[in-house]
């Protein structure tokens, strides 16, 4: 057994039953030993940042690391900016990259990087194995730390020589570290705090978001201390629709979310942090919260947050009560011409139970929440980190993940094209995915942001010509076809509805241009 067969045995062993690859040559006896463990399920990626985004879904649905294959230092760049949407939504993800042989690196060829100064930005965790027989070892570590709370990206690096070199063979799983409990002086602290029922606001983090029943709990807890619950901007997974808990998310505009907080003398941290803009702008605050209040924590994101809301629920004796949770009703189909509202209509209206939404609409999303809140039960994926370009691979990951579950990918067509080989992965393996792509020929949400920052003056033709995707339009019908995803273009809310429908009932991928 070679060092790589023993890592892909290891990887198995523990958990790690999925790989979204990009190989190279210095991975071939990665690849080579798949057929050597042939329970693992390998699936072919043509770029870094779709397997990446890939993994960031699988584990956003599943709870567990998938690993990556990605090639070198300049497959790993590739892979960067999904890898930061990763660690931003606290995923698991086992990061494998080859390098050259230990031997070869002194001769510094033209593939030579530091792999690990780029890995260490987007990673929780960093090895380089130094020899076939660590390598197992090495890959169990791996697991313990990708699956360490809140989850993270462990990055280990694999050079050639320790991939072919004669290895012992698997190592046995490691355990990885328990969610440390919140002290009992915290939670009796915000007890007391909540107790005065003074206007607080409970900023609630993933951990709560993903759960219907966290959900539940906090909103008991705020109705007790007549207090409001407010979600990040950007969750990593967040459990909605009818029968759960409606819960208000910090806006994007500054101006929205401070309006939002406004009033609050304590603000409560559970899994999130203090909240702040995306962006600084001139004349804006950088933090969201009134300048007053004061900002207390119950627990962090790698803490036990389930049993620090079930303590805080007893401390402050809050009863069963009713809480508003979201009606079923679904909405008539829309008719007219296509806007982005029609399209987040007909999505409530025809959304199978238990689907899953990948969301990076942009500005076309604006209203996505409230026009889809009375929508059967599903999961909503955001883009955690703002880097653009993890809606159809998060999309991708998922629907391997959940292969009975409706999937529907939301994408800007700006931020569509920077991983659009996801669609490829997507036919081949046959996943149920309803791409749908927001095309108004533009990188919309640039032209808002011009004006946020200090563009007083309308913008001339030459900062226009930065944020036009029309010159020439891109045909996404086309490029879908060519990547084997059958596709339709509308530009009218009743044949948007027809083309969504059937995009539900047929299997395989399907893709949607619609002209907005």
């Amino acid at each position: 057994m070679n060092g790589a067969q023993s890592l892909i045995r290891t990887l198995y062993d523990g958990g790690v039953d999925t790989c979204f690859m990009n190989p190279g040559t210095s991975e071939m006896h990665f690849v080579d030993a798949l057929d050597f463990v042939p329970e693992m399920r390998s699936i072919l990626c043509l770029f870094e940042g779709v397997a990446a985004g890939c993994a960031d879904g699988w584990a956003r649905m599943t709870g567990r690391p998938a690993a990556t294959l990605l090639h070198l230092g300049p497959g790993l760049g590739n892979g960067i900016s999904n890898l930061h949407n990763s660690r931003k939504a606290h995923s698991p993800i086992v990061n494998i990259v080859g390098d050259h042989a230990t031997y070869h690196l002194k001769y510094d060829a033209p593939l030579t990087a530091d792999i690990e100064g780029l890995a260490r930005p987007v990673s929780g965790w960093v090895r380089t194995s130094p020899n076939a027989r660590a390598v197992a070892a090495d890959g169990a570590a791996a697991i313990a730390a990708a699956r360490t709370p809140p989850g993270h990206v462990a990055t280990l690096i694999l050079p050639a020589d320790t991939a072919w070199g004669e290895a012992d063979g698997p190592a046995a799983p490691q355990v990885p570290p328990a969610m440390p409990p919140v002290p009992d002086g915290r939670i009796a602290g915000i007890a007391e705090l909540l107790g005065r029922r003074e206007e607080s606001v409970i900023l609630v983090g993933d951990a709560v978001m993903g759960r219907d029943a966290l959900c539940r709990l906090t909103c008991r807890i705020a109705a007790r201390a007549g207090a409001r619950v407010v979600g990040n901007r950007a969750a990593a997974r967040v459990s909605r629709g009818a029968g759960r808990p409606v819960i208000a998310r910090l806006p994007y505009p500054v101006e929205q979310a401070v309006a939002l907080l406004a009033g609050a003398r304590h603000i409560v941290l559970v899994g999130a942090k203090d909240p702040v803009g995306f962006f600084a702008y001139p004349d804006s605050p950088s933090r969201l919260a009134p300048p007053d209040a004061e900002i207390h924590l119950l627990a962090d994101a790698h803490e036990d947050i389930p049993a620090a809301l079930d303590a805080l629920c007893e401390e402050l004796s809050a009863p069963e009560v009713p809480l508003p949770l979201a009606d079923l009703q679904r909405p008539p189909l829309p008719s007219g011409p296509l806007t982005p509202d029609a399209v987040w209509t007909a999505l409530g209206a025809l959304m199978p139970e238990n689907a899953i939404v990948s969301d990076e609409a942009v500005t076309s999303g604006r209203q996505a929440y409230s026009l889809t809140e009375s929508a059967p039960p599903h999961d909503w994926l955001h883009v955690t980190g703002g880097s653009i370009g993890q809606g159809l691979p998060a999309a991708t990951g998922a629907a391997v993940a959940c292969p009975e579950r409706q999937v529907f990918a939301m994408e800007g067509d700006g931020s569509g094209m920077y991983t659009l080989q996801a669609l490829w992965t997507q036919a081949r393996e046959s996943l149920n995915v309803v791409n749908v792509i927001f095309a108004n020929s533009s990188y919309r949400i640039l032209q808002g942001e011009l004006q946020r920052v200090g563009g007083a003056r309308e913008p001339g033709p030459n900062a226009m010509a930065m944020m036009r995707l029309d010159t020439p339009s891109l045909d996404w019908v086309s490029i879908s076809q060519g990547m084997g995803v059958p596709a339709t273009r509308t530009d009218d809310a009743e044949a948007f509805a027809k083309a969504l429908r059937r995009g539900i009932e047929e299997p395989g991928p399907y893709l949607i241009e619609a002209l907005v």
